[in-house]
């Protein structure tokens, strides 16, 4: 057996996990602990243990050196452990949106084979100063949180495509945006912005700028410019 589907299946506790297994789906649960024993199963490759009642992990979870994919996201997690950030086979996707998280952990900013980090809903108001260790990070999501400023480090993520900060409570960008030279789509609606750096002109990559719902929002004149080549703008 190589997968194991146990999604909304009522249960509130873990069953034994067969050996061998890579991809176990507990997702839609009343799970809420999870047993050291769980990381003896060191050839997982995804672990979907969203949508329980989960406020803890216990030691140990950086065994799993093989998983590609974890989902943590819907649960009740104030906080998650450094040990994430060891996680060295971590490539895909990690999501722990739609939790009570006030901070990333900075040993997070180690996992630079990450492609997506979902870190939506929840209660951060700041990022790690220094975000350069995800270098492969293409898609972040942190809408609705109370995140009021990006650290100058946000430039650094050269392969970022996609980053979403709707509902935060953002007066001004940091003009270290204008070097995501690989960014499509950058969603900036409800905050509270003012204007827009003008390096943000140099991302010629940009399709979509969604500046909806900036109640003070003074529009730069290039702007208008920078819709005329091909970026849809949406006010």
């Amino acid at each position: 057996m190589t997968s194991l589907e146990l999604s909304s299946q009522g249960l509130t506790s873990l069953p034994e996990v067969p050996a061998g297994v890579t991809r176990l789906d507990l997702y839609a649960n009343e799970i809420s602990s999870v047993p050291a024993a769980l990381w003896e199963h060191t050839g997982l490759e995804v672990l979907n243990l969203a949508a329980n009642r989960l406020s803890t992990l216990p030691p140990g979870i950086s065994a799993l050196t093989a998983l590609h994919t974890l989902d943590l996201a819907h649960n009740r997690f104030t906080a998650l452990p450094d040990e994430l950030g060891d996680l060295v086979g971590l490539t895909e996707y990690l999501y722990v949106s739609d939790n009570q998280l006030t901070s990333v952990p900075e040993a997070w900013c180690s996992l630079g084979k990450l492609k997506y980090l979902g870190c939506t809903d929840n209660r951060l108001t700041a990022l790690p100063a220094d975000l350069s260790g995800f270098s492969s990070l293409r898609e972040l999501r942190l809408y609705r949180n109370s995140l009021t400023a990006l650290p100058e480090s946000i430039g650094t993520l050269g392969a970022l495509r996609e980053l979403h900060l709707r509902g935060n409570q953002l007066a001004a960008l940091p003009d270290s945006i204008g070097e995501l030279t690989e960014l499509r789509q950058l969603d900036l609606r409800e905050n509270a912005l003012v204007t827009l750096p003008a390096s943000l002109a140099r991302l010629s990559k940009l399709d979509k700028l969604d500046l909806r719902w900036n109640k003070h929002f003074r529009e730069p004149a290039w702007l208008r410019d920078f819709e005329e080549v091909g970026c849809m703008v949406l006010r």
